[in-house]
């Protein structure tokens, strides 16, 4: 057998790829169970027979990027025998924290160009069953700017850069597992979009790019938590943006990918 292969006849290239799509699956659905596991207790503490949206998209949260994200990274990474340091995160610098402004305004611009592109095209992305409760519900969303920085920014980035994206590095150049993990991070967003499959496509494409984006932040810095910080600035202002739409331009919400 040669040494570039496993026993199961696949390269370590191949099964690297394999283990982090497998763990980004596994890590979504362990937050299934723990959001199933939440709903029933909030049912059974509160006799209701149903849950609202406001409560189902706190749940979810706190679930997946909250409880499963991190639970399934550190789970893999002792399984592996492998320490926190792995994950190289620390106090970002000035210098880190000037790149974090940099990703941030970069992934502003890149969807911008892909709106005018998807509109030029003809296309039409689908809407985010956040965006659209945040819509209805606009209280809600000063909660949601600070989950941003507390759950969905830390939790996602050490998912999908921190371990994926740093697995990948073992045996990838940066581009390549920077590529590769963005590959894991944009699909997964599926569940939460509404419309119809092209209209899924299409936002998935679109989310390709703050996954690149985070990923080369993290390359770069070398400090998970400058894309941390840079994916929660950037759901913050998309929360923000979403609330002044919803305010002052209805019309205008369905040009937010949040």
């Amino acid at each position: 057998m040669s040494t570039t292969e496993t026993k199961w006849g696949l390269s370590p290239r191949a099964r690297s790829v394999l283990l982090t799509y497998a763990l980004a699956v596994l890590a979504f659905g362990v937050g299934v169970v723990f959001l199933t596991a939440i709903a029933f207790t909030y049912l059974s503490v509160t006799g209701s027979d149903q849950i609202s949206a406001v409560a189902s998209l706190g749940m979810s949260l706190i679930a997946l990027q909250g409880l499963a994200f991190p639970l399934v990274s550190l789970t893999f990474l002792h399984r592996r025998g492998l320490g926190l340091d792995f994950l190289n995160y620390s106090m970002p610098s000035l210098r880190e924290l000037g790149q974090t402004v940099l990703t941030f305004v970069g992934i502003i611009a890149l969807v911008i160009v892909a709106a005018i592109v998807i509109q030029a095209l003809g296309l039409e992305a689908a809407s985010n069953s956040a965006g659209e409760t945040a819509s209805a519900n606009p209280e809600v969303i000063p909660f949601l700017i600070l989950a941003s920085f507390l759950l969905i920014g830390p939790g996602e980035e050490l998912l999908f850069r921190g371990v994926i994206q740093g697995t990948l590095r073992e045996h990838f150049s940066a581009p390549a597992a920077i590529f590769l993990a963005s590959g894991a991070f944009a699909p997964l967003h599926i569940t939460a979009l509404i419309g119809d499959l092209q209209a899924g496509l299409v936002t998935i494409a679109v989310l390709f790019l703050p996954g690149l984006a985070f990923g080369y932040a993290y390359e770069r810095t070398d400090n998970l938590v400058v894309p941390a910080l840079a994916h929660g600035i950037y759901d913050a202002f998309l929360f923000a943006m979403l609330y002044l739409a919803t305010v002052y331009a209805p019309e205008s919400t369905s040009l937010l990918g949040v």
